[in-house]
């Protein structure tokens, strides 16, 4: 059958056409698809994302069951964090979690846990904060890892050592005095908080120890008072880059200014120490060190001397700086919560004030010795029983490089953050009974409770990351302490808020310890 109306001519398109017509369709693709609804899109996918990437690592450990506040998770809450969510996460289990940002945070709050981790460097390394990397600068020592740490770490031993320490200390003395006077200053108009002034003691102390005199009273001025920026961009999280005009940016300026200061005074005691001079600060000290293993110095008992490199003036530089960063805060809150528990405490203020006249013989103007510290035994137990009652660093951050097997439940996930936390260990009613009262008392004597019980003596931390400094800082508040004791008196404005604790860094007094120092005209 023949079939009508068939053409075999080929069928030609006309492209106007066409192309006018798939404009049309794309044209109402993409008006049909709106920005708003790709961006709800986007963050509805990144919200379930972070949502299951939280469950799969939470695992059963405590902690919420999803996050609350999506992808930032608690973060407003760490911008002004609280004691007492800090001690409800400890006592939420041994392990719990939380979630901000990118970052996945495991704090462990038993002190076999943070043992365990503090002693890890195959799975961990220190990472303090997120922000912490930018301010100290990525090539600073404290992150260093493994051998490189542990060789860098041979160059400083030398620093702490009890003849290193006889040389810092009339150093530190001109400071107390001239701090004191300060002091009775303050104190005239009556009752003032006296936190920022202790914080200001503190940088001084620090700066001529480490810098001796290359540091001018002016440049020790200008640290003492824009340290408090770098402190207040050490919050535990941080938003994940550093914006202008944040607490990240002006302690990153702050940080940045304080390390070229310090790079200065290193230039100037390589100079002193080259030219032979002789050594009053830690700074010299080390460089006389490197010098003395540059030349191969025999010991007195004619065997090699150190076998350390040279290290340059930014690098000395940096690891000052990081003296000042591990010490600033935690030295002031030490200081603070010293001076406010001595007013309180008119028996145990009675008690150092008798020691520091009997091992100067009665002679107030006899000046400190190390010797003379040793027998300070009475004013070193107040000292670590004010450690214990109130530590200054409640947490140390790690990063964990690879997933640790924390325990036989858990896993913590590779990259992740994980805390070891300190006071819990330190507030253990089973070594340290009525952990919560202050009593120098149980320090009395090797065989205590207190005294045998070293594992959880974490003030310091312990393994590769130990405090360095720890023999100094204590012997600092005991000489600090027990001076001001001896030549004033001092009275504390209790009020609601002089318990509670504020978490600044470290932990302050919440109304910032407010006393009045007077001046002793008798010291029969």
């Amino acid at each position: 059958m023949a079939l009508e109306n068939v053409t075999t001519e080929p069928v030609f398109f006309d492209k106007a056409v066409l192309s006018s017509n798939l404009g049309f369709i794309y044209t109402n693709i993409v008006t049909g698809v709106s920005f708003w609804k790709i961006l709800v899109g986007f963050l509805l996918f990144i919200t379930i994302y972070d949502q299951i990437s939280y469950v799969s690592k939470k695992g059963g450990i405590a902690g919420p069951r999803f996050k609350i506040y999506p992808i930032i998770g608690p973060f407003l809450e760490s911008v002004n964090p609280k004691f007492e969510s800090y001690k409800a996460k400890w006592a939420s289990g041994p392990l719990s979690c939380v979630s901000v940002f990118h970052k996945f945070v495991v704090i462990a709050s038993t002190r076999d846990l943070a043992r365990k981790i503090l002693n890890s460097p195959a799975y961990v390394k220190p990472c303090v904060v997120d922000v912490a990397i930018k301010l100290l600068r990525p090539t600073n020592w404290v992150f260093l890892d493994g051998k490189a740490h542990v060789d860098y770490r041979k160059g400083l031993n030398g620093l702490f050592t009890r003849k290193a320490l006889s040389v810092y200390l009339p150093g530190q003395e001109d400071i107390y005095d001239n701090y004191f006077k300060i002091f009775l200053e303050m104190s005239k108009p009556g009752h003032v908080p006296f936190m920022h002034i202790f914080r200001e003691i503190n940088c001084a102390v620090s700066c001529r120890t480490f810098c001796g005199h290359y540091i001018s009273e002016e440049q020790v001025k200008i640290i003492a008072d824009n340290y408090y920026r770098i402190t207040e961009a050490l919050e535990l999280v941080n938003f994940p880059i550093i914006l202008p005009f944040t607490k990240a940016w002006y302690g990153k300026k702050a940080a940045d200014m304080t390390l070229d200061i310090f790079e200065q005074c290193a230039a100037m005691s390589r100079k002193a120490m080259e030219d032979g001079g002789e050594v009053t600060c830690t700074m010299d000290a080390w460089i006389k060190e490197m010098f003395a293993a540059r030349d191969n110095v025999k010991k007195d008992d004619g065997t090699s001397g150190v076998t350390i490199r040279v290290f340059t003036d930014k690098e000395i530089s940096e690891t000052v700086f990081t003296f000042l960063f591990a010490s600033q805060d935690a030295s002031s809150s030490a200081t603070t919560w010293l001076f406010q528990i001595l007013a309180d405490r008119p028996d145990v203020f009675a008690k150092v004030r008798e020691e520091q006249l009997r091992v100067r013989d009665y002679d107030v103007n006899k000046r400190l010795t190390v010797d003379m510290v040793d027998k300070m035994t009475y004013t070193h137990m107040v000292v670590k029983e004010a450690l214990r009652y109130r530590p200054p660093v409640l947490m140390v951050p790690y990063l964990v490089k690879k997933d640790y097997p924390i325990s036989p439940d858990y896993t913590v996930p590779k990259g992740s953050m994980v805390i070891p936390t300190l006071y819990p260990a330190l507030h253990d009613p089973e070594v340290y009974p009525e952990p919560e009262t202050f009593n120098p008392d149980r320090w009395v004597g090797d065989s205590s409770l207190a005294n045998k019980a070293s594992k959880n003596w974490l003030v310091f931390g312990t393994g590769p990351h130990v405090c360095l400094g720890q023999t100094y800082a204590v012997m600092n508040f005991i000489c600090m302490v027990g001076k001001a004791a001896l030549l004033m008196d001092w009275t504390h404005e209790v009020t609601p808020n002089s318990e509670e604790i504020k978490v600044f860094a470290t932990i302050f007094p919440q109304d910032n310890c407010k006393l009045k120092f007077t001046k002793r005209e008798s010291v029969a």
